[in-house]
């Protein structure tokens, strides 16, 4: 996304009712704006690590803009939650977990479950790799695209 589509966004929501935004593109782009009290327009870009660097566009009343980018010195592959529920890591509170650091998971494994209005759903790995972190603790709440795992 280019710096003008960025502005004309900032733009039109300072012009508009709205105090809060949250954008995401099929590119994996997402874009979240919020007006706080001041009606001072925020926007925070998150671009997946496989892309560009992160950047942070923030804005204040006197239109001065200052950028922030930030680099992910590795690239992983990422895991996300496909809904909002609770995270398990485990089939039940004796066995053991599915995938811990250093797991290695092939594509169709399963790596957790997420419990959603009382259906056990279980989460499979859609990527092959090793397991370098996993995000979330057992018994977690998780919303749709939290980041449960960090496959290299």
């Amino acid at each position: 996304m280019e710096y003008k589509q960025i502005k004309k966004l900032m733009d039109d929501m300072g012009d508009s009712k709205l105090t809060a935004i949250d954008i995401e593109f099929p590119d994996g782009i997402k874009i979240s704006m919020k007006k706080d009290s001041n009606v001072q327009p925020v926007e925070t870009i998150k671009v997946p690590t496989t892309q560009v660097p992160t950047a942070q566009v923030n804005v204040n009343t006197q239109n001065q803009t200052t950028v922030q980018t930030e680099v992910e010195e590795e690239e992983y592959k990422i895991i996300k939650s496909p809904m909002v529920g609770t995270f398990y890591s485990k089939s039940s509170p004796s066995a053991k977990p599915y995938v811990e650091v250093g797991t290695q998971v092939k594509k169709g494994d399963i790596v957790c479950i997420i419990e959603a209005m009382k259906l056990m759903n279980e989460i499979e790995a859609d990527v092959d790799g090793e397991v370098v972190e996993v995000c979330v603790n057992d018994g977690d709440t998780v919303d749709y695209g939290k980041i449960l795992f960090k496959i290299r």
